[in-house]
């Protein structure tokens, strides 16, 4: 934000992408489909946005659940016979540009030398689905979504998730647990790669509604400090990677991993003894996300008995 000053538009960029990541999901790598309209931005005469703008208006159209692929001026937009919508939310895109600059003589009366500086400037985009008038072709057709098959293990997926008691919403573009309104948001089913996929990221954001106060009220204090978000990635993670392999599915569904790594390096660097903690608060929470389904008193009457757990159907 500009605040008498500069605008610093290389920390907006980056503390957006940041933002973006420690949602857990990459725009650019998920386990759904994304509901807006697939490929790179587009600029008003169809050319593709590269470098950081590709990267950026894709993260913006994804947060905001925008569907076009194509972005513009406001006075691109008057000239194609179109108007931007009053709120509606620009986004900086970026250019760079090179100063040639003279140095000043010397005092013995010798030229100065010639020096470039290259700058970097930014100037307001809009995403067509926030400008009226427009040709058809800046608007995509509406969207299809078909439900994915059924998992081969779905009488144990439902018989999991199905009694407990966390409200799930679906809708949207993006997968979270909600700490004020107490609610999992996750994109519509038909969204998602298969129905392994949804089973897998749906344990993720219950993992994080069983650390709310009323429930574990799972807290971790001074020891891991700026970091306890981190750490909080690495239960959940963990314990949807145990409810995976509880319900027979494989544990890399969630594609998103690869932006789970830095929580985890961060954590184990610092504290030899965290990974230790990160499971006893993974097994507190599969534990009470499977107390209420039948599944936990299958393996409550196995433990009881020292025999294997059972496989799940």
């Amino acid at each position: 934000m500009r605040r008498g000053g500069k605008r610093d538009i290389a920390q907006e960029i980056t503390n957006l992408i940041i933002a973006k990541i420690e949602q857990g999901v990459l725009p650019w790598r998920r386990p759904w489909r994304s509901l807006t309209a697939g490929g790179r931005p587009l600029r008003a005469g169809g050319q593709a946005y590269t470098g950081i703008n590709s990267i950026l208006l894709w993260t913006i159209a994804d947060g905001n659940g925008y569907r076009s692929r194509f972005w513009m001026t406001e006075r691109q937009a008057r000239e194609l016979g179109g108007r931007v919508l009053k709120g509606a939310r620009p986004a900086p895109s970026v250019y760079f540009n090179t100063m040639r600059k003279t140095a000043e003589p010397t005092l013995a009366g010798e030229e100065g030398g010639v020096r470039f500086i290259r700058f970097m400037r930014s100037y307001l985009v809009y995403n067509c689905d926030e400008i009226e008038g427009l040709a058809s072709h800046f608007h995509p057709d509406p969207l299809e979504l078909v439900a994915p098959d059924p998992s081969e293990h779905q009488a144990a997926i439902d018989a999991f998730f199905g009694p407990i008691p966390i409200d799930m919403r679906q809708g949207g573009g993006r997968a979270y647990y909600s700490p004020g309104g107490d609610y999992v948001q996750m994109p519509p089913k038909a969204a998602f790669i298969s129905s392994d996929h949804h089973a897998a990221t749906l344990a993720h954001e219950y993992a994080h509604a069983t650390g709310a106060a009323h429930r574990l009220g799972r807290e971790f204090g001074r020891r891991f400090g700026d970091k306890a978000y981190a750490f909080e990635e690495v239960v959940a993670d963990m314990t949807s990677g145990m409810i995976c392999s509880d319900l027979g599915l494989p544990c890399e569904l969630h594609d998103s991993h690869a932006s789970y790594i830095e929580h985890w390096l961060s954590i184990l660097k610092a504290d030899k003894s965290a990974i230790i903690t990160a499971a006893a608060k993974a097994e507190q929470a599969y534990k009470w996300l499977a107390s209420w389904s039948a599944t936990t008193r299958q393996i409550e009457r196995s433990e009881s008995h020292e025999a294997p757990l059972p496989a799940h159907a």
